[in-house]
């Protein structure tokens, strides 16, 4: 029931409302609420607003922005930005009742009519900030149906956005002279801080330049801007709209705002996600800002230092290794330097590792068993199919213990170890770390993979190092505050990175910069280098339990440069970061996980001592994975009583003989001994009487190749060389050609031959009736 309301006219009381009055009303508010219903559905609000896209640090800070589709500078300003000051100074100025109409102010539309019609000028407006919003939103010429228009769009902006929204809109839409739209976009290009870092006066200022945005340039007219911005400041203080206090600390304050760039930090990053993640106005990273400036800076200075020996580029990478997080990312030294190619990722280049994978095929062969830190391996001359590597400085080492193979980053060891893996299980691993290009040439990869013969990317390479911190599992990296932390997997044991990691923190080792023997700023991490062939890439990934570099010099223009080396030229600058950017890590170290023990081997063999192994040494290893094998370095001869000759157990004479210990040398070593002219001690020719035939330890042909092809020039007289190694016991090979005697020699003695074009059988017979034989294919070029 309505309400009676009673007014006196005619001398009598009358009713103010009647029915019909009533059902009037009532049909005029529905068919408005029809209409602009109807009209809403014909006419739908419809708001795409291109933002420049901003990529922001971890802490919120813009690192970098790109100009808008339409060449604006409009960053998006999110609620949480919008301070309670600037909130309370932009209302009071452009709209006091903006919380209590709806869209439309009546009365001030009223007050503007009023104005206008006794002025022969427009002396007043009417527009709330919701119509202003209607009016960036959609810019027409300004008429009477125009606003109406606005008027309109103010209604369904109000119904489809809240208050706050609608404020945020216009914050973000305001001109600011030029192409500069928005407050954010105006506070960091006029005064280099975010809209909640302003002080008053600079948040006063930037309340009144968009109503006049052509006449008030910040750095051009501060003095006029100035003027304004204190009568305002003035009126806020008479509305005690702000403490007194702060009000004449903003009247006091100079007005030095000018035109800057942009941020313009990590701008290779800032490119790739901008791409990746395409109508995103703001991207969150996972970048620490601080220690992007430093390591920008770094990077910077020392390319600049040794820019004169041709090397012109790097890049660094820095992962947290609690978090998986990317905390800087610097792709080139100078992203605008065009004549050095500034613009190429090296992040995300693909490389040679050189040396860089062998901590990883070391830490497999941990896994599998094959070896602990002191197995012996040997650093001699092989021939695989024709492949044949050699160490960095073009020596061989003979025996050494794994771990001074890997800190002396040596080639061959890393080489026989692969081979007895297989590289099947290296490239599957590495498919599992991520490695896209290794993926992509899994068929074509060979020995050398481990030597750098494969193409491998900075973050890639890094990656697989963080593993290495986190006790073995594997993350993918994470770009951005969006990526979900993925769950990690098993890589590689913790055993096994723990004793991979005890060998990369050694400091006896040829890739210790210069001069850093005894630095005090030697930071303590555990590091790899890496140099590529010819001297195009030299690598340095380091870790500690805090975070993890990596490192890439070079010249993206893939010029080889002589002092070009990881160790020389990529390892300061490892240092130089983990000095600056972690240098108040913790100085928590890794600790020895529960599934590593110790246990006494031979220092000879690295194997578990026999009952002749007198020097002893401990070793880590992994119980029921590291092999269980007796040590046999030694094996008992029996020898005249004058050692001129041994004797099998087929020819031991009743007397006259004795036991004697002589070195179980394969025959590799024996090659290599005799090869380099090492003295080592020799088993006597075996008794020349003894009828036994030996089946074991028969002759390895190491030269020609079985199974290859040898194209040879005709009419040149060119020959083949023929060598084997043998049996320490072995003092004389037979050579035979296709079935046929060839010629008697030494057992290290080269022989050579003119094959006949087709295909050639070789053997070798030693001396106790062991054979071998190859097969080889001869062409003659014409």
């Amino acid at each position: 029931m309505f309400q009676q309301f009673y007014f006196w006219r005619g001398g009598k009381w009358q009713k103010l409302w009647n029915k019909k009055w009533l059902r009037l009303t009532a049909y005029t508010f529905g068919v408005l609420i029809l209409f602009g219903v109807l009209l809403n559905i014909i006419f739908p609000l419809s708001i795409n607003i291109p933002y420049s896209q901003v990529v922001t640090a971890s802490d919120g800070s813009v690192l970098h922005a790109f100009l808008s589709s339409d060449q604006k500078w409009r960053l998006k300003t999110e609620l949480h930005e919008i301070t309670p000051t600037l909130k309370k100074a932009i209302i009071n100025k452009e709209d006091k009742y903006f919380y209590y109409h709806p869209g439309v102010n009546p009365v001030s539309i009223v007050r503007a009519v009023v104005n206008n019609l006794l002025s022969v000028r427009k002396a007043s407006g009417a527009s709330t900030i919701t119509m202003q919003v209607a009016r960036l939103i959609a810019p027409k010429e300004r008429t009477y149906l125009n606003k109406l228009t606005e008027v309109f769009r103010a209604f369904q902006l109000e119904w489809y956005y809240s208050k706050d929204e609608v404020l945020q809109l216009y914050l973000n839409l305001v001109p600011y002279g030029s192409n500069i739209e928005g407050v954010k976009s105006a506070a960091l290009i006029y005064f280099q801080e975010p809209p909640g870092y302003l002080s008053l006066a600079q948040t006063v200022t930037l309340t009144i330049i968009p109503n006049r945005p052509s006449s008030l340039i910040i750095g051009k007219n501060n003095v006029l801007i100035t003027e304004e911005r204190n009568k305002w400041l003035r009126r806020f203080a008479s509305q005690n709209l702000f403490a007194q206090q702060d009000i004449d600390d903003a009247l006091l304050e100079p007005m030095t705002g000018s035109r800057h760039n942009v941020p313009r930090l990590a701008p290779h990053l800032s490119l790739r996600l901008m791409k990746s993640h395409r109508g995103e106005p703001v991207i969150q990273s996972n970048i620490n800002k601080a220690m992007q400036e430093k390591a920008e800076n770094i990077a910077y200075n020392y390319i600049r230092r040794i820019h004169f020996t041709g090397i012109t580029n790097c890049a660094v990478l820095v992962i947290n290794n609690r978090s998986n997080t990317v905390e800087t990312y610097v792709g080139s030294a100078d992203f605008y330097n065009a004549s050095d190619f500034g613009q190429v990722d090296g992040v995300q280049a693909i490389r040679s590792p050189g040396s860089a994978l062998k901590p990883f095929v070391y830490a497999i062969g941990f896994d599998k068993g094959l070896i602990a830190p002191k197995t012996i391996v040997t650093d001699v001359p092989v021939n695989y199919s024709g492949y044949m590597p050699e160490n960095y400085d073009k020596k061989f080492h003979g025996s050494i213990p794994v771990q001074t193979a890997l800190s002396q980053s040596l080639n061959v060891p890393a080489v026989k170890l692969l081979n007895q893996l297989g590289i099947p299980t290296f490239v599957s691993q590495l498919k599992r770390a991520g490695f896209s290009q290794v993926a992509a040439d899994e068929n074509k990869l060979g020995l050398s993979v481990v030597l750098g013969g494969c193409g491998v990317k900075l973050e890639e390479l890094t990656n697989l190092y963080a593993c290495f911190a986190n006790e073995g599992n594997y993350r993918k990296l994470q770009w951005t505050k969006k990526d979900t932390a993925a769950s990690s997997f098993s890589l590689l044991s913790a055993a096994a990175v723990f004793m991979t990691t005890e060998i990369l923190t050694q400091h006896l080792r040829p890739d210790l910069p210069n001069n850093y023997e005894s630095s005090m700023h030697l930071p303590k991490v555990a590091w790899k280098t890496g140099t590529s062939y010819g001297r195009r890439d030299a690598w340095s990934i380091g870790y500690n339990k805090d975070y993890t570099i990596g490192v890439w010099v070079g010249n993206f223009s893939g010029n080889g440069v002589p002092e070009l080396t990881g160790a020389d030229i990529a390892t300061p600058l490892l240092f130089d970061l983990f000095n600056t950017i972690a240098y108040n890590s913790s100085n928590e170290w890794f600790q020895q996980p529960a599934g590593l023990d110790f246990r006494y081997v031979c220092s000879v063999s690295g194997m578990i001592p026999n009952e002749f192994c007198t020097d002893q040494v401990i070793d880590y290893f992994i119980p029921g994975i590291s092999a269980a094998q007796v040590c046999h370095h030694l094996k008992e001869v029996f020898v005249a009583a004058d050692e001129s000759s041994a004797y099998c157990r087929n020819c031991l004479p009743e007397q006259g003989y004795r036991k004697k210990w002589y070195p179980d040398l394969a025959g590799e070593m024996v090659s290599y001994y005799e090869f380099q002219q090492i003295p080592y001690q020799k088993v006597p020719p075996h008794n020349p009487l003894c009828s036994r035939i030996y089946v074991e330890n028969a002759p390895a042909i190491t030269a020609p190749v079985d199974g290859m092809e040898y194209l040879l020039e005709k009419d040149e007289g060119q020959q083949l060389m023929l060598s084997c190694n043998v049996d320490n016991e072995v003092k004389t090979v037979y050579w035979y050609i296709n079935n046929r005697f060839l010629k008697k020699a030494g057992v290290h003695e080269k022989i050579f031959f003119t094959p006949e074009a087709g295909a050639i059988k070789i053997s070798c017979s030693d001396d106790k009736g062991r054979n071998h034989d190859i097969k080889i294919e001869v062409s003659y070029l014409e």
